[in-house]
């Protein structure tokens, strides 16, 4: 760390940033530090272009190990010890990374009178008191931090005022993991053919320093090597605030390998490698998936859909307003039943990160058991927090993506489209096609996106793939919280795509942004089309619309109208599951986070002939032969 006294004497030109820094909530105060949730990122909430400097010297703060990752582990939990002569009960650690998070590595301006600042936020934060109420009165404690490798050295800092007027008290020494630019934290993806797997990783080695590569086979057998892609991006690829600013840290670099002409329903083994210019080779542990069935193929196929997931910390930190309450439960449900599951979509609103870009990493690493392992997944869909920003081209005029625009999850995720920042795109898995609509951009008739949702709905082969699911972030369809008549969700997205639904017959279209679970019956033009309620077969006759937004963000309530067509709600965290057993039979499950216990079901039964059936307004026209 270098001398962090020179702040009291250093004239730091940030007058821009502090201008463009991001909102921070002036009624906050220790006492908000639980309660409900807002949705509210809780690194926003620190004011750190505020901070001034007030070391003390009979103040300390000591972190252990020095060294993290002696035994090639991908995280650590950390010992931070601390003292004050002055304690409070607004005092607060913060965990910064870079180590040397002085005034000196802040971006240059014209401004000359503007001192001093820390230009960067903590990357997680805890009050003093939060592991021991005698703090205040005996000036001494200790907390516990579970730290990831995330490419760079850490320091812990010890404020006082609280998160609106931090003075910086003390600061720790530098500690570090063993091997900081180690490949990690995998993702999985289908490429653009149902039989091409990819692999997406984050590393801090770029293309000049070593060669990216996936080592791959059949598990168990002998296995060859496949070349990676490395993209990076930087503060002025971002769109705005926080992301430029407070909110900004390098990524590392992120490589993608294209595992091709894979064999259906196989175990492969792989491992991330990369090659030095001295020779050497760096590798991550080794994981394994199971490819892709053939398209069409009649075997058990389980899928798992939810959105508005985000990340929380297993050590506590960062729970201003208790943030994400339900998204390590969800993470660690879905870890339990592995086993049982094929493939993931996450529909939206993925890291709740806002512009932190820190938070990206956190996240890469909670999803890491499930993203990386023996099924097929995509966390792949981008909500108003991934993408919305004013004036990007985005459909919707807000800043719920603290100014990443959509590059974060474009470049940390891999998603089949023909355009990674336009988020549409259409997956085959087995007897499933799914058409993945991407609600940040315009979906109304005549749009670009309009056009391929057609072609994506009219290109399925009902006679193998007879289980057609459209899925987007915002609701688009049906939600009882959405609007104060409770009829329908986005302005214009019922009468826009509602006649698509019903003309090529979907069977259930999915959405996030709503933070509950709702489904409704089989549904055209705002009536129930079908009077079952849980068991269907034959003709289904109407698109049946379920709300899976509570996958761990803060939950929303259901609005006062009570329709004819919503069969049932739930305001709590928790998931869907889809289980094909073959053509004709199709078991969906909500399951709550809680405890994984099936808290609402339906089933539908039906032969090839009931989808060609004719419904209304969903048929062919027709000629009497002469």
């Amino acid at each position: 760390m270098k001398c962090f006294s020179s702040l009291l004497s250093l004239k730091v030109a940030l007058l821009t940033v502090v201008i463009a820094s991001v909102n921070v909530s002036e009624a906050h105060t220790r006492g908000g530090h639980g309660g409900a949730g807002d949705g509210v990122q809780p690194l926003s909430k620190i004011a750190i272009h505020r901070a001034v400097s007030e070391l003390h010297e009979n103040a300390s703060i000591k972190a252990k190990p020095v060294v993290l990752g002696t035994k090639g582990q991908d995280y650590e939990w950390v010992t931070v010890e601390f003292e004050s002569p002055t304690p409070s009960q607004d005092d607060w650690i913060a965990v910064f990374s870079p180590g040397d998070f002085n005034s000196s590595i802040c971006p240059a301006t014209d401004a000359k009178d503007i001192a001093p600042y820390i230009c960067s936020a903590p990357i997680k934060y805890k009050f003093a008191n939060d592991s021991n109420d005698d703090y205040t009165r005996r000036g001494k404690a200790s907390l516990k931090f579970q730290l990831i490798n995330q490419r760079e050295d850490f320091s812990f800092a010890l404020f006082s005022g609280g998160l609106l007027n931090p003075k910086l008290v003390a600061v720790s020494n530098v500690i570090r993991f063993a091997n900081p630019k180690a490949p990690l934290y995998p993702r999985l993806a289908q490429g653009k053919s149902w039989n091409e797997m990819t692999v997406t990783w984050t590393s801090g080695y770029n293309i000049d320093e070593a060669v990216p590569f996936v080592e791959w086979g059949f598990k168990g057998r002998d296995q060859i090597q496949t070349l990676a892609g490395t993209w990076t991006f930087h503060r002025n690829s971002m769109c705005g605030p926080p992301a430029r600013t407070f909110g900004w840290r390098d990524p590392g670099f992120i490589h993608t390998s294209f595992l091709k002409d894979l064999w259906p329903n196989s175990m492969y083994s792989y491992k991330l490698g990369h090659k030095l210019q001295n020779g050497t080779f760096i590798w991550s542990n080794s994981y394994y998936f199971k490819s892709s069935p053939y398209p069409g193929q009649e075997s058990l196929q389980r899928v798992v859909i939810f959105g508005d997931m985000g990340k929380a910390e297993r050590d506590g930190s960062n729970e201003f307003n208790n943030y994400q309450p339900g998204s390590l439960n969800t993470t660690d449900q879905l870890i339990k039943d592995l086993d049982n599951i094929d493939i993931v979509f996450h529909i939206g609103d993925i890291t709740y990160a806002n512009g932190y870009i820190s938070q990206w990493d956190q996240f890469t690493a909670q999803v890491e058991p499930i993203a990386s392992t023996n099924l097929y997944v995509e966390y792949s869909n981008s909500g108003n927090h991934e993408r919305d920003v004013p004036g990007t081209g985005s459909f919707y005029d807000g800043n719920d993506s603290g100014g990443e625009c959509g590059v974060l999850a474009e470049t940390m995720f891999y998603v089949p489209a023909e355009n990674r920042a336009k988020f549409w795109y259409s997956t085959d898995f087995g007897m499933f096609r799914f058409c993945i609509a991407d609600s940040e951009h315009d979906w109304r008739e005549g749009s670009e996106q309009y056009k391929f949702i057609e072609k994506c709905l009219a290109s399925a082969d009902r006679k193998t793939q007879p289980w057609l699911i459209f899925a987007a972030h915002r609701v688009l369809g049906y939600s009882s919280s959405y609007w104060q008549d409770g009829s329908f969700g986005e302005p214009m997205g019922r009468e826009s795509l509602q006649k698509l639904w019903q003309k090529y017959k979907v069977d259930i279209a999915f959405f996030g942004h709503i933070h509950n679970y709702e489904r409704t019956c089989p549904i055209y033009q705002n009536k129930c089309v079908n009077s079952e309620k849980s068991h269907y077969s034959g003709t289904v006759n109407g698109t049946i619309h379920i709300v899976a937004g509570g996958g761990g963000s803060h939950l929303a309530d259901f609005g006062p109208v009570q329709t004819t067509w919503s069969l049932y709600r739930d305001v709590d965290y928790g998931f869907v599951k889809l289980t094909a057993f073959n053509q004709s039979s199709l078991a969906v499950e909500y399951k709550k986070s809680s405890d994984g216990k099936v808290y609402d079901s339906f089933t539908i039964s039906r032969d090839y002939k009931d989808v060609l059936a004719c419904v209304h307004d969903g048929c062919e026209p027709t000629t009497l032969a002469t």
